[in-house]
């Protein structure tokens, strides 16, 4: 079964995490079969200064 990573910039909560790994693993057995147990899922918190997009960092302004 899949291992996924999943990058995202931090702040979700605890409870939002669970909802995304528990929708994850219901949509990784429905489509491609086999166990949740099986369904590894890696979640990265990204700080905002270590994340950039078109040249500019997150933790800058933006208009």
């Amino acid at each position: 079964m899949p291992t996924y990573h999943v990058e995202m910039m931090e702040g979700r909560t605890i409870e939002q995490k669970k909802r995304l790994v528990e929708a994850i693993t219901r949509v990784s057995v429905e489509i491609l079969g086999g166990a949740p147990e099986s369904v590894d899922i890696l979640i990265t918190d990204v700080k905002r200064e270590n994340w950039a997009t078109g040249g500019k960092l997150w933790s800058e302004p933006r208009s």
